[in-house]
């Protein structure tokens, strides 16, 4: 009855960690949508500040913060710091579509050990669960799901030698 438990407990096991390495390729594909939809909305804001540059000094944005900077009017100077982080923000965010063109390993590496944090916390948040039924996901799904299960069958393994090594101990000292 026992081996029957553990056998059950392995497939929901198995089970639990198929259903959640599916789920990788999902949230992956969401951070890029919502890194993607970032960069437009920077670029569109940006767009005003780099036509400013292209047309009074030859394209060059930093020289537009420079000129900002120095200006006499404390309103210049203050958009000189938002000109810079918004300049910063599409650098970064092309950064990101860049990694997120890599292959489907990179791409996974990159959004779970070394995301843009507030954009993987919205993406987290807005997150919708969903099956994808692709080979990436399947591969994923199995992948997890093997690893899980064999993650526990190990533990259990560990915990039951401990137990019979305890067990054994007893016997000894009693006998």
């Amino acid at each position: 009855m026992i081996k029957l438990c553990a056998d059950y407990l392995r497939i929901i096991l198995f089970c639990g960690g198929l259903l959640m390495g599916i789920q990788i390729p999902a949230v992956v594909d969401q951070y890029a949508k919502r890194i993607d939809a970032h960069l437009i909305e920077a670029l569109d804001v940006f767009r005003g500040f780099q036509q400013t540059a292209d047309r009074y000094f030859e394209g060059n944005i930093q020289s537009l913060i420079s000129h900002y900077e120095n200006s006499d009017d404390p309103v210049f100077k203050n958009d000189a710091t938002n000109i810079l982080f918004i300049s910063n923000r599409v650098i970064h965010l092309r950064s990101e579509q860049i990694a997120l063109k890599q292959s489907a390993l990179m791409r996974t590496a990159h959004v779970l050990f070394f995301p843009d944090s507030k954009v993987f916390q919205q993406t987290l948040e807005q997150y919708s669960y969903m099956i994808l039924i692709n080979p990436q996901a399947l591969v994923w799904g199995l992948i997890s799901g093997f690893l899980i299960a064999s993650f526990f069958d190990c533990l259990f393994y560990v915990f039951g030698y401990l137990l019979r090594l305890k067990k054994n101990r007893k016997k000894e000292l009693s006998a």
